[in-house]
């Protein structure tokens, strides 16, 4: 069972959450058909874009950007607090 995520690491990952989205209705594609094109759930991309408890992981990020045909940068290419 995956470990909840706390306030800090939700509030870190609500970017990545609205670029996945955003990248993703760029390109035209339902969340099945990026699914297709990587190896992600379409069940997992659907968590990863709404649910604040979702965690991501290294190799799905690597995927979702291949999938996405962008560099993985692009998915977390933005500011955050360390601070906090």
């Amino acid at each position: 069972m995956a470990a909840r995520l706390n306030q800090r690491d939700e509030d870190r990952l609500k970017p990545f959450r609205k670029k996945l989205r955003e990248l993703r209705e760029e390109q035209g594609l339902s969340q099945r058909e990026l699914s297709t094109r990587c190896d992600v759930k379409h069940t997992k991309i659907s968590q990863l874009e709404i649910n604040e408890k979702s965690n991501l992981n290294l190799t799905t990020l690597f995927e979702l950007a291949r999938g996405l045909k962008v560099h993985p940068m692009e998915l977390i290419n933005y500011e955050f607090d360390f601070t906090i």
